[in-house]
């Protein structure tokens, strides 16, 4: 019975991994069809806004999805007290892929910095250009971008590491954002993605089961403004994200 009982147990978890994942491509391609379409006849500032709400509702729907499943726990009510908060800068780390739903999914004037392959993504494209995500293709146009959205009122998602971490507990930071941070001038909220499972990792295979559940907890750091030099404030970060991570990797053991 027993050995019924597990079997039964890993098909479940098996449809509820990738019908959720599906089911997350489908609702991508659906807003991001729908967005291209109506793009073009919508004023660009009212459009992004409205882009932005249904990206953090359909990411919403989706980890409450998940959640139902009962494969997947998230604790995201910490960054609710930010909702309102114009022209700030979020900075936090990146241990997965799905760090960016986690964070959108309760914040509805974020703006993503995104690489130019997926700006031209048919599944995330069209809601992406809509909402206003900018390209990294160089560095010039992401400072002059992230400071327009900025100086508008919007909050910019940023991932010092520049990609996923590699390297534990985070990458050695890139140093765009701080100079975003001081052009704008905009404050940096750090935050802190705290994961149960190495899941969409860096080198994770796609066809790999994780253990469930799936925790994810986001807690907020403090806020920090570029008063000097860039670089050694992005270097004076880097080593408070270390501080921070490594503290809490302590306290769990």
């Amino acid at each position: 019975m027993s050995w019924i009982f597990r079997q039964f147990k890993s098909l479940y978890e098996y449809v509820v991994l990738y019908g959720g994942l599906l089911f997350f491509a489908l609702l991508c391609l659906a807003a991001s069809m729908t967005a291209s379409l109506l793009h073009p006849f919508m004023p660009k500032r009212f459009a992004a806004r409205v882009s932005r709400y249904v990206i953090m509702a359909g990411f919403r729907f989706y980890l409450f999805v998940v959640r139902v499943t009962g494969l997947v726990e998230c604790d995201l009510t910490a960054l609710d007290v930010l909702r309102d908060q114009p022209s700030l800068i979020i900075a936090t780390n990146h241990p997965a892929l799905i760090d960016v739903v986690l964070i959108a999914s309760r914040l509805p004037h974020i703006v993503c910095v995104l690489k130019a392959s997926l700006l031209n993504n048919p599944l995330l494209g069209g809601a992406a250009r809509m909402a206003g995500y900018i390209c990294n293709d160089s560095v010039a146009n992401l400072i002059r971008q992230s400071s327009i959205a900025l100086n508008e009122g919007a909050q910019l998602l940023i991932f010092p590491e520049g990609t996923r971490t590699v390297t534990q507990p985070v990458n050695p930071f890139k140093g765009g954002f701080g100079l975003i941070a001081k052009k704008a001038p905009a404050p940096v909220q750090t935050v802190f993605i705290e994961a149960s499972s190495p899941f969409l990792c860096k080198g994770w295979s796609f066809f790999k089961k994780p253990e469930f559940p799936l925790v994810y907890k986001v807690r907020l750091g403090e806020r920090f403004e570029v008063g000097g030099n860039v670089k050694t404030f992005v270097s004076d970060l880097e080593a408070y994200y270390r501080r921070e991570m490594q503290s809490k990797i302590a306290t769990h053991e």
